[in-house]
This record gives C-alpha cells, structure tokens and sequence, in this order.
C-alpha cells in the first residue's frame, strides 16, 4: 500500500513543470521500480490463484493489469503514464486483506437504503432537470447574449450552478427580473438540496429498523416486539 500511494504521487508531481524540471530522472526512475514491483505483484497472483483466468478477468484483476500497462505503452506512445493514476483503484484491496467483516452488516444496510431511494431519487432528478431546464431557458430571455448568457445551454449550466448553491460568479445576471429570477432560483435551492437527504435518511432509519415479531404476549395480548426480543416490552412477561 506504500507503494502504491508513493507511485500515485510521483504521477500527479510528474505534472508539476519545476519539479519534473528538477527531479524528472529520479521520478521514472522511481516510476519503473513501482512498475516492475506491481509486474512481478501481477504474475505472482496468477501463478499462484486456483482460477488465473477468473482472476485476470475480475475486476482487481483488470485494475492490476491497468496499473502497469500504461508504464509500458509510455515507451512506444509518451505521456500514456499518466494513466497511471488507476492504481489509486488498488487501495480498495485493503478491505479485502482487513476483512472489515464487523462493518458488513452496516454496509449491506447503506445499500439496502440505497436500492430502496433509487426511484424517488431518479423522480427527484428528473424534477430538478426540468426546473433547471425552464429557469435556464427564463434567464436567456431576460438576459440575453449582452450579458453572458450566450446560449440557452449556457443560462442552463447557469441555473445548475445557482440551484446547487455554488455560484461560481462567472456568469450573473444584470438585470432587475434577472436578479429577481436569480433569488428565486437560489431559495428554491436550499429546499431542494434537503430533499435527496431526507429520501435517503428515511429509507436508511427504516432499513436499520429490526423486523417485528408477530407473536403477541400470552399475558397482555401486546404485539410489535422485536424479533429477539426475550420478554414483553409493556407488561415485562416472558414471550
């Protein structure tokens, strides 16, 4: 894993003009030992997997692959290196050598709460599309290409930037009904961004929910215990 973090870093400061200028030999240099030490990482664990092919063909397998090819495709195509960046993709092997099994549960719960919003996410975006699409094409009415809004595409780009509250400041409107189009949509925007992240909370407290028994207490006739539950949580009598 130090490796791999070091060989990221020595791609991204590659990109960096005064240190390529001051230490380029030393970082290839140290870029080839990263790759042959992933290169002999690869043929080992296909010499020594019960499946190669499966594992080849698996999806660490191809982030393997991916991490040195580029190194080699450097020597007939330069500037492919930068390529090089996918090793990140390898760091997700720490979850396979930790086993994170004490986080597995909580895991499937986040995905579990995740299936279950897709569609009221999917409804969700398709509403915030259409509103940015109308808000866009109102701006480019009422500012015009004279003020920046140079195409409806653009005034669109615009409203995406307002509504999410970002507000690059690189186009603005100048006008009285663009400014006042302009608050509009910013409100509209703070409502909006709480939407996803109610669906999503909901759908999480109702997945972390532990499912109910419908045994009834022989004592009270209470139902909605849970389902390990050991004793009436009203009357205290054993179920």
């Amino acid at each position: 894993m130090v490796a791999i973090v070091a060989s990221v870093g020595a791609v991204m400061l590659e990109s960096v003009t005064w240190v390529r200028l001051r230490f380029g030999a030393e970082l290839r240099l140290a870029e080839w030992v990263f790759t042959v030490l992933f290169s002999l990482e690869y043929v080992a664990r296909l010499l020594t997997v019960q499946r190669p092919l499966r594992y080849a063909t698996s999806f660490f397998g191809l982030v393997d692959l991916t991490s040195v090819v580029p190194a080699y495709l450097s020597i007939f195509f330069p500037g492919a290196q930068a390529l090089l960046i996918v090793r990140s993709l390898r760091l997700l092997r720490v979850f396979r050598v930790l086993k994170l099994a004490r986080f597995l549960d909580e895991a499937q719960i986040i995905g579990r709460a995740l299936r279950a919003s897709s569609r009221k996410i999917s409804v969700f975006l398709v509403t915030v599309l259409v509103i940015v699409a109308i808000m866009g094409s109102m701006m480019y009415a009422l500012e015009g290409p004279e003020h920046g809004f140079t195409s409806i595409p653009h005034a669109i780009y615009w409203a995406v930037v307002t509504l999410t509250t970002v507000g690059y400041g690189d186009v603005y409107p100048k006008t009285d009904l663009g400014r006042f189009l302009a608050s509009l949509v910013m409100i509209l925007g703070y409502g909006i961004i709480a939407v996803p992240t109610g669906i999503v909370t909901a759908e999480l407290s109702s997945a972390m929910r532990k499912p109910v028994s419908t045994e009834a207490c022989p004592q009270c006739s209470g139902e909605g215990h849970d389902s390990d539950a050991v004793f009436c949580k009203y009357c205290g009598g054993k179920l």
